[in-house]
Protein backbone atom coordinates (compact mmCIF):
# COMPACT_ATOMS: atom_id res chain seq x y z
CA UNK A 1 0.00 0.00 0.00
CA UNK A 2 2.63 2.68 1.00
CA UNK A 3 4.38 1.52 -2.29
CA UNK A 4 1.52 2.78 -4.35
CA UNK A 5 0.47 5.70 -2.73
CA UNK A 6 4.73 6.66 -2.90
CA UNK A 7 4.46 6.18 -6.91
CA UNK A 8 1.74 8.12 -7.04
CA UNK A 9 3.25 10.70 -5.36
CA UNK A 10 6.11 10.85 -7.31
CA UNK A 11 4.06 10.62 -10.61
CA UNK A 12 2.20 13.62 -9.61
CA UNK A 13 5.49 15.73 -8.25
CA UNK A 14 6.76 14.91 -11.36
CA UNK A 15 3.79 16.17 -13.58
CA UNK A 16 3.78 19.29 -11.35
CA UNK A 17 7.32 20.01 -12.08
CA UNK A 18 6.89 19.23 -15.59
CA UNK A 19 4.20 21.47 -15.61
CA UNK A 20 6.39 24.58 -13.87
CA UNK A 21 8.85 23.77 -16.43
CA UNK A 22 7.01 24.36 -19.44
CA UNK A 23 5.01 27.57 -17.26
CA UNK A 24 9.10 28.82 -17.01
CA UNK A 25 9.19 28.98 -21.10
CA UNK A 26 6.34 30.63 -21.02
CA UNK A 27 6.93 33.28 -19.13
CA UNK A 28 9.45 34.74 -21.42
CA UNK A 29 8.79 35.93 -25.44
CA UNK A 30 11.77 34.66 -26.83
CA UNK A 31 10.49 30.71 -25.87
CA UNK A 32 6.83 31.32 -25.30
CA UNK A 33 4.35 29.12 -27.53
CA UNK A 34 2.10 30.83 -30.12
CA UNK A 35 -1.01 30.87 -27.22
CA UNK A 36 2.09 33.45 -24.71
CA UNK A 37 3.13 34.54 -27.41
CA UNK A 38 0.42 36.61 -28.32
CA UNK A 39 -0.31 37.45 -24.80
CA UNK A 40 2.87 38.87 -24.61
CA UNK A 41 2.32 40.56 -28.28
CA UNK A 42 -0.58 42.03 -26.78
CA UNK A 43 0.95 43.42 -23.86
CA UNK A 44 3.87 44.76 -25.74
CA UNK A 45 2.81 45.95 -29.36
CA UNK A 46 0.63 48.39 -31.06
CA UNK A 47 -0.12 47.93 -34.82
CA UNK A 48 -0.28 50.86 -37.42
CA UNK A 49 -4.08 49.99 -37.77
CA UNK A 50 -4.61 50.47 -33.44
CA UNK A 51 -4.71 46.64 -32.88
CA UNK A 52 -2.42 45.26 -30.27
CA UNK A 53 0.08 42.20 -30.60
CA UNK A 54 0.16 40.25 -33.57
CA UNK A 55 -0.53 41.76 -37.34
CA UNK A 56 -3.68 40.07 -38.73
CA UNK A 57 -4.01 39.09 -41.97
CA UNK A 58 -5.95 42.29 -44.21
CA UNK A 59 -8.19 42.41 -47.25
CA UNK A 60 -6.91 42.43 -50.45
CA UNK A 61 -8.60 46.10 -52.67
CA UNK A 62 -7.89 47.59 -55.84
CA UNK A 63 -9.64 48.12 -58.93
CA UNK A 64 -11.61 46.07 -62.23
CA UNK A 65 -13.05 46.95 -65.62
CA UNK A 66 -16.52 46.41 -66.23
CA UNK A 67 -18.18 45.85 -69.76
CA UNK A 68 -21.50 47.03 -70.32
CA UNK A 69 -23.71 45.01 -72.66
CA UNK A 70 -26.45 47.30 -72.34
CA UNK A 71 -24.91 51.39 -72.26
CA UNK A 72 -25.50 53.04 -68.59
CA UNK A 73 -26.39 49.63 -66.32
CA UNK A 74 -25.54 49.89 -62.88
CA UNK A 75 -23.55 47.32 -61.41
CA UNK A 76 -24.90 47.81 -57.62
CA UNK A 77 -22.58 48.10 -54.67
CA UNK A 78 -21.47 45.05 -53.56
CA UNK A 79 -21.84 42.64 -55.92
CA UNK A 80 -19.86 39.64 -55.72
CA UNK A 81 -16.69 38.50 -57.84
CA UNK A 82 -15.27 35.48 -57.84
CA UNK A 83 -11.91 33.71 -58.56
CA UNK A 84 -9.91 30.57 -58.75
CA UNK A 85 -6.42 30.75 -57.24
CA UNK A 86 -4.03 28.35 -56.58
CA UNK A 87 -3.16 26.97 -53.40
CA UNK A 88 0.02 26.26 -50.99
CA UNK A 89 1.41 23.36 -51.86
CA UNK A 90 -0.16 20.68 -49.76
CA UNK A 91 -3.90 21.66 -49.99
CA UNK A 92 -6.34 19.06 -49.70
CA UNK A 93 -7.34 21.48 -53.52
CA UNK A 94 -5.18 22.69 -55.74
CA UNK A 95 -7.30 25.96 -55.97
CA UNK A 96 -9.36 28.15 -53.70
CA UNK A 97 -12.65 29.92 -54.70
CA UNK A 98 -11.97 34.11 -53.85
CA UNK A 99 -15.24 36.16 -53.44
CA UNK A 100 -14.76 39.94 -53.91
CA UNK A 101 -17.60 42.30 -53.74
CA UNK A 102 -17.46 46.26 -55.21
CA UNK A 103 -17.36 49.14 -53.07
CA UNK A 104 -19.59 51.35 -54.65
CA UNK A 105 -22.30 51.52 -57.67
CA UNK A 106 -20.72 51.61 -61.31
CA UNK A 107 -22.68 53.22 -64.65
CA UNK A 108 -20.95 50.53 -67.13
CA UNK A 109 -20.70 51.79 -70.71
CA UNK A 110 -21.59 49.29 -73.66
CA UNK A 111 -18.48 51.17 -75.79
CA UNK A 112 -15.84 51.08 -73.38
CA UNK A 113 -14.33 49.65 -70.37
CA UNK A 114 -15.64 51.28 -66.92
CA UNK A 115 -13.17 50.92 -64.19
CA UNK A 116 -14.43 50.44 -60.44
CA UNK A 117 -13.23 49.88 -56.70
CA UNK A 118 -12.95 45.77 -55.31
CA UNK A 119 -11.52 44.33 -52.60
CA UNK A 120 -11.53 40.51 -51.50
CA UNK A 121 -14.21 39.79 -48.65
CA UNK A 122 -11.76 37.32 -47.17
CA UNK A 123 -8.14 38.73 -45.76
CA UNK A 124 -4.96 36.97 -46.80
CA UNK A 125 -2.14 37.23 -49.82
CA UNK A 126 -4.18 34.85 -51.77
CA UNK A 127 -6.71 37.67 -52.66
CA UNK A 128 -4.22 39.95 -54.36
CA UNK A 129 -4.15 39.16 -58.27
CA UNK A 130 -1.96 40.67 -60.94
CA UNK A 131 -2.97 42.25 -63.77
CA UNK A 132 -5.55 41.06 -66.38
CA UNK A 133 -7.22 38.11 -64.03
CA UNK A 134 -10.29 37.10 -65.07
CA UNK A 135 -13.14 37.66 -62.33
CA UNK A 136 -17.02 36.38 -62.93
CA UNK A 137 -19.60 38.37 -61.48
CA UNK A 138 -21.07 35.44 -59.37
CA UNK A 139 -25.26 36.92 -59.76
CA UNK A 140 -25.45 38.40 -62.99
CA UNK A 141 -26.36 41.92 -63.76
CA UNK A 142 -28.60 42.10 -67.09
CA UNK A 143 -26.78 44.45 -69.31
CA UNK A 144 -23.60 43.24 -67.98
CA UNK A 145 -20.58 41.04 -69.23
CA UNK A 146 -20.10 38.13 -66.18
CA UNK A 147 -16.27 38.28 -66.94
CA UNK A 148 -14.71 41.03 -65.33
CA UNK A 149 -10.68 42.20 -65.68
CA UNK A 150 -8.45 42.99 -62.75
CA UNK A 151 -6.55 46.36 -63.31
CA UNK A 152 -4.75 46.16 -59.87
CA UNK A 153 -5.83 44.44 -56.80
CA UNK A 154 -3.36 44.24 -54.07
CA UNK A 155 -2.66 44.48 -50.01
CA UNK A 156 -3.49 40.95 -48.82
CA UNK A 157 -1.55 39.93 -46.01
CA UNK A 158 -1.07 36.98 -44.03
CA UNK A 159 -0.90 36.94 -40.39
CA UNK A 160 1.98 37.44 -38.82
CA UNK A 161 4.04 34.27 -37.87
CA UNK A 162 4.94 33.40 -34.85
CA UNK A 163 8.66 34.06 -35.74
CA UNK A 164 8.15 37.30 -37.08
CA UNK A 165 5.89 38.72 -33.60
CA UNK A 166 8.58 37.40 -31.35
CA UNK A 167 11.27 39.68 -33.34
CA UNK A 168 8.90 42.53 -32.86
CA UNK A 169 7.91 41.93 -29.38
CA UNK A 170 12.15 41.43 -27.92
CA UNK A 171 13.16 44.69 -30.55
CA UNK A 172 10.18 46.51 -28.10
CA UNK A 173 12.03 45.39 -25.07
CA UNK A 174 15.23 45.92 -26.17
CA UNK A 175 14.48 49.21 -27.38
CA UNK A 176 11.83 51.10 -25.08
CA UNK A 177 10.46 54.21 -26.94
CA UNK A 178 12.83 57.55 -26.74
CA UNK A 179 10.25 59.74 -28.76
CA UNK A 180 11.93 59.46 -31.84
CA UNK A 181 15.03 57.70 -31.46
CA UNK A 182 16.33 55.35 -34.71
CA UNK A 183 15.05 52.39 -33.10
CA UNK A 184 11.72 54.20 -32.76
CA UNK A 185 11.37 54.59 -36.48
CA UNK A 186 12.45 51.06 -37.43
CA UNK A 187 9.36 49.75 -34.58
CA UNK A 188 7.00 52.51 -36.32
CA UNK A 189 7.56 50.79 -40.03
CA UNK A 190 7.12 47.10 -38.51
CA UNK A 191 3.82 47.95 -37.21
CA UNK A 192 2.44 48.60 -40.79
CA UNK A 193 1.36 45.10 -42.01
CA UNK A 194 3.10 43.42 -44.83
CA UNK A 195 6.61 44.75 -43.44
CA UNK A 196 9.03 42.39 -42.94
CA UNK A 197 12.37 44.12 -42.21
CA UNK A 198 13.26 47.69 -41.19
CA UNK A 199 16.46 49.85 -41.18
CA UNK A 200 16.65 53.28 -40.26
CA UNK A 201 19.72 56.20 -40.35
CA UNK A 202 20.34 59.78 -40.94
CA UNK A 203 21.34 59.05 -44.47
CA UNK A 204 20.59 62.78 -45.54
CA UNK A 205 23.05 64.66 -42.73
CA UNK A 206 22.21 65.75 -39.19
CA UNK A 207 18.65 66.73 -38.43
CA UNK A 208 17.67 63.92 -41.20
CA UNK A 209 15.74 60.49 -41.30
CA UNK A 210 15.86 57.55 -43.94
CA UNK A 211 13.79 54.86 -43.54
CA UNK A 212 13.94 51.77 -45.63
CA UNK A 213 11.88 48.73 -45.33
CA UNK A 214 11.15 45.32 -47.38
CA UNK A 215 8.09 42.92 -47.40
CA UNK A 216 9.67 39.77 -47.51
CA UNK A 217 6.17 37.94 -48.11
CA UNK A 218 3.58 40.07 -49.63
CA UNK A 219 6.57 41.11 -52.14
CA UNK A 220 8.01 37.70 -52.49
CA UNK A 221 8.53 37.49 -56.32
CA UNK A 222 10.28 41.17 -56.46
CA UNK A 223 12.57 40.33 -53.25
CA UNK A 224 10.71 41.96 -50.87
CA UNK A 225 11.06 45.19 -52.40
CA UNK A 226 7.75 47.72 -51.77
CA UNK A 227 5.86 49.29 -54.43
CA UNK A 228 4.85 52.98 -54.25
CA UNK A 229 1.36 52.57 -52.99
CA UNK A 230 3.23 50.27 -49.82
CA UNK A 231 5.81 53.30 -49.32
CA UNK A 232 3.20 55.66 -49.32
CA UNK A 233 1.47 53.51 -47.27
CA UNK A 234 4.57 53.34 -44.12
CA UNK A 235 5.52 57.19 -44.86
CA UNK A 236 1.70 58.02 -43.62
CA UNK A 237 1.65 55.71 -40.47
CA UNK A 238 5.81 57.06 -39.62
CA UNK A 239 4.64 60.51 -40.29
CA UNK A 240 1.72 60.30 -37.69
CA UNK A 241 3.90 59.36 -35.34
CA UNK A 242 7.36 61.23 -35.27
CA UNK A 243 8.60 63.94 -33.77
CA UNK A 244 8.01 67.39 -35.65
CA UNK A 245 11.90 68.00 -34.52
CA UNK A 246 13.06 65.85 -37.22
CA UNK A 247 13.85 68.40 -40.13
CA UNK A 248 13.19 65.90 -43.21
CA UNK A 249 11.87 61.82 -42.78
CA UNK A 250 12.21 59.97 -45.37
CA UNK A 251 10.35 56.30 -46.38
CA UNK A 252 12.31 54.32 -49.33
CA UNK A 253 12.76 51.13 -50.36
CA UNK A 254 16.11 50.05 -50.73
CA UNK A 255 18.52 50.33 -53.91
CA UNK A 256 19.16 46.74 -55.23
CA UNK A 257 22.64 45.81 -55.76
CA UNK A 258 22.73 42.46 -57.51
CA UNK A 259 25.37 39.89 -56.29
CA UNK A 260 26.72 38.14 -59.29
CA UNK A 261 28.80 34.96 -58.81
CA UNK A 262 30.91 32.41 -60.28
CA UNK A 263 31.43 28.87 -58.29
CA UNK A 264 34.08 26.74 -60.21
CA UNK A 265 34.77 22.79 -59.43
CA UNK A 266 31.23 22.32 -57.59
CA UNK A 267 31.39 18.89 -56.33
CA UNK A 268 28.99 17.61 -57.10
CA UNK A 269 27.82 19.73 -59.86
CA UNK A 270 24.16 18.78 -60.03
CA UNK A 271 20.47 20.66 -60.19
CA UNK A 272 19.96 19.38 -56.89
CA UNK A 273 23.41 20.98 -55.60
CA UNK A 274 23.11 24.16 -57.32
CA UNK A 275 19.26 24.82 -55.64
CA UNK A 276 20.60 24.40 -52.40
CA UNK A 277 23.45 27.03 -52.91
CA UNK A 278 21.44 29.45 -53.68
CA UNK A 279 18.67 29.22 -51.00
CA UNK A 280 21.09 29.23 -48.91
CA UNK A 281 22.58 32.15 -50.33
CA UNK A 282 19.03 33.83 -49.79
CA UNK A 283 18.89 32.92 -46.22
CA UNK A 284 22.56 34.14 -45.75
CA UNK A 285 21.28 37.50 -47.53
CA UNK A 286 18.06 37.62 -45.48
CA UNK A 287 19.99 37.34 -42.09
CA UNK A 288 22.76 39.54 -42.97
CA UNK A 289 22.02 41.62 -45.75
CA UNK A 290 21.06 45.68 -45.17
CA UNK A 291 21.19 48.78 -46.75
CA UNK A 292 24.91 49.40 -47.12
CA UNK A 293 25.99 46.25 -45.67
CA UNK A 294 29.43 45.26 -47.14
CA UNK A 295 28.57 41.29 -47.99
CA UNK A 296 32.20 39.34 -47.41
CA UNK A 297 33.23 36.80 -49.54
CA UNK A 298 33.75 34.84 -46.09
CA UNK A 299 29.91 34.70 -45.49
CA UNK A 300 29.30 33.95 -49.10
CA UNK A 301 32.03 30.72 -48.89
CA UNK A 302 30.48 29.96 -45.62
CA UNK A 303 26.75 30.25 -47.43
CA UNK A 304 27.85 28.14 -49.70
CA UNK A 305 29.20 25.22 -47.89
CA UNK A 306 26.36 25.14 -45.77
CA UNK A 307 24.47 23.68 -47.95
CA UNK A 308 24.01 19.64 -47.63
CA UNK A 309 25.14 18.56 -50.68
CA UNK A 310 28.24 20.65 -51.40
CA UNK A 311 31.51 18.92 -50.60
CA UNK A 312 33.58 21.23 -52.21
CA UNK A 313 34.20 24.20 -54.64
CA UNK A 314 36.19 27.34 -55.78
CA UNK A 315 34.54 31.06 -55.61
CA UNK A 316 35.59 32.87 -58.50
CA UNK A 317 34.19 36.12 -57.53
CA UNK A 318 35.86 36.16 -54.10
CA UNK A 319 35.88 39.75 -53.99
CA UNK A 320 33.80 41.45 -51.11
CA UNK A 321 30.58 43.11 -52.48
CA UNK A 322 30.65 46.91 -51.03
CA UNK A 323 27.58 48.93 -51.37
CA UNK A 324 27.67 51.93 -53.57
CA UNK A 325 25.90 53.77 -50.89
CA UNK A 326 24.21 54.14 -47.73
CA UNK A 327 20.69 53.09 -49.37
CA UNK A 328 21.96 50.04 -51.78
CA UNK A 329 21.64 46.43 -50.51
CA UNK A 330 22.59 43.30 -51.85
CA UNK A 331 20.32 40.63 -53.79
CA UNK A 332 21.14 37.44 -55.22
CA UNK A 333 21.91 37.90 -58.82
CA UNK A 334 23.20 35.07 -61.22
CA UNK A 335 24.83 32.23 -60.22
CA UNK A 336 27.25 30.71 -63.13
CA UNK A 337 28.93 27.53 -62.58
CA UNK A 338 32.17 26.15 -64.38
CA UNK A 339 34.17 23.18 -64.60
CA UNK A 340 37.46 24.03 -65.02
CA UNK A 341 37.53 27.18 -67.55
CA UNK A 342 34.56 25.66 -69.72
CA UNK A 343 31.20 26.42 -68.37
CA UNK A 344 28.48 23.87 -67.54
CA UNK A 345 25.50 25.65 -66.84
Amino acid sequence: MLRVLSDNQGALCHLTLQYVDWLSLQLLPDTAETEWLDRHGDIWLVNADGSTGRKMATLATGIASFQGIIDGTVVPTGTQLQSAVGMPAGSDSPYQVVTYETLEDITTSAFSLVQGPIRALDPGSFGNLPMDTPLSISTPVPGVSLTVIVVALTGGTDDETDEQLRARILQRIRNPPMGGSVADYVAWALAVPGVTRAWAAAEQGIGTITVRFLMDDLRADNDGWPKPDDVQAVHDYIDSKRPVTVKDCYVLAPIKEFINLTIQNLVPNTPEAQEEIEQSLRDMLLLIAAPGQTIYAAWISYAILSAPSVVSFDLITNDDFEMPSLGHMAVLGTILYQAGAELSG
